[in-house]
């Protein structure tokens, strides 16, 4: 069990952390949820907002940082 409240605490960080960097990006101007890529509709009755663009971006940026994370810990 303690691992597990470990690990629960590390992703808790993480998440936080990312939180923070997403609420400086936007204090800053960076155009996340506006990217090229992003699909946006407005109809009469619907509104309809996929992130794609947005998606793409972050996932590299965590794929990055989870890999050199994973280098150092070997």
């Amino acid at each position: 069990m303690h691992e597990l409240g470990k690990m629960l605490l590390g992703f808790g960080l993480l998440l936080a952390v990312i939180g923070a960097a997403i609420l400086l990006a936007s204090r800053f101007g960076l155009p996340l949820g506006r990217l090229p890529g992003d699909i946006s509709y407005k109809g009469k009755n619907v509104s309809f907002y996929f992130p794609s663009g947005t998606s793409i971006l972050i996932s590299i940026v965590l794929s990055a940082i989870l890999y050199l994370l994973s280098r150092f810990r070997r």
